[in-house]
């Protein structure tokens, strides 16, 4: 199921991007000027417009749809747990304990020394 969202959400992102390029600029950025007559603000909706406006709002609809989805699919353990945050050991290494420093072995510092130095 959420593969065809998936496949159907990308065909509305490729016809949105597509109707939006197909339409005619109104001119200078942010809405400034444009071809509306002296009455009005803005001009007359079109059927472009109105097809871009649909495109939009069906985007949305698969986006929110896909966010329900991988989110019921999602698995109910917190990364506060602690599972999954150590990355499985080769086979014949030992996995780093919680009590291991993170520095490099290259790095010669004595087992108690702090990271920071005093500022004597």
């Amino acid at each position: 199921m959420e593969n065809i969202v998936l496949v159907v959400h990308l065909l509305l992102a490729l016809s949105l991007i597509g109707v939006v390029l197909l339409q005619r600029s109104e001119g200078g950025g942010l809405g400034i000027g444009g071809g509306g007559g002296p009455q009005s603000g803005r001009p007359g909706s079109t059927a472009l417009g109105k097809v871009t406006w649909g495109l939009a709002i069906l985007f949305i609809c698969t986006s929110i749809a896909l966010t329900i989805l991988a989110a019921s699919d999602a698995s109910d353990a917190s990364v506060v747990d602690g599972d999954g945050l150590l990355p499985p050991a080769a086979e014949g290494a030992d996995a780093p304990s919680a009590g291991d420093s993170l520095l490099p072995p290259s790095v010669d510092t004595p087992a108690n020394a702090p990271l920071v130095p005093d500022a004597d």
